[in-house]
């Protein structure tokens, strides 16, 4: 797992609700398969999308607080951020293009 993705709630603020570019957070587990398999991808995106928006990892066992306050029930959950707020999000692994998409629309 690439560290300089992951977000934790101390650095939430600055990262994703204050950045001026979109962001999308991946609310994930270490324990959750469909969280892991699409990791890979996420990685791909944070590089390909470098300089346009941004992605964030967030592990909800070590910041559960977060994906309370975002209703995150269930992982993965995908979010994007732009302006501080929740513009769009998506549940469950899917294809990397579906992911892009995401970012896409936000930016």
């Amino acid at each position: 797992m690439a560290s300089n993705l992951s977000v934790s709630s101390q650095e939430f603020e600055e990262k994703v609700l204050k950045s001026d570019v979109p962001v999308l957070v991946d609310f994930w587990a270490e324990w959750c398969g469909p969280c892991k398999a699409i990791g890979p991808t996420i990685e791909q995106l944070a590089t390909e999308y470098d300089g346009r928006a941004k992605v964030y990892k967030l592990d909800v066992d070590k910041d559960g607080d977060l994906a309370g306050q975002y209703n995150v029930m269930s992982i993965p959950a995908l979010l994007v951020f732009k302006g501080g707020k929740v513009v769009d999000q998506m549940v469950g692994a899917a294809p990397k293009p579906q992911i892009a998409a995401l970012i896409d629309r936000a930016l």
